[in-house]
């Protein structure tokens, strides 16, 4: 007997690719807080809670490089594809990763529910 089988994870499609620009980054207002979708040079696409695990700084605001980025407040790397601190200040917090995924060149993001 085959089972249906739910996917738990509800996508929202927030946008096209093309809306967030290479090396930049858009914030994404939700009812459970704000969302950084970020976009590397070579054109990955990351989502983070929008709030530096240091001080809370807007990440969304801060500048991309490679695959971090850079708080704007205290100018701390931010590592997209895990939202934990790099160098000195590993494993002093992290920004939680939100799930994203493309989908005919559309954003989806993920939330579970």
């Amino acid at each position: 007997m085959n089972a249906l089988v739910k996917d738990p994870m509800a996508w929202i499609d927030v946008g096209a690719v093309t809306d967030i620009p290479v090396r930049g980054a858009r914030r994404v207002p939700t009812p459970a807080g704000d969302i950084a979708i970020f976009r590397t040079g070579d054109g990955e696409v990351f989502a983070l809670r929008d709030a530096c695990p240091h001080k809370g700084g807007p990440l969304s605001q801060g500048i991309v490089h490679g695959r971090a980025v850079a708080c704007p407040l205290h100018n701390w790397s931010i590592d997209l594809a895990t939202g934990e601190p790099l160098g000195a200040d590993r494993g002093k917090g992290c920004a939680p990763v939100i799930p994203l995924r493309v989908e005919d060149g559309r954003l989806l993001l993920g939330r579970t529910g």
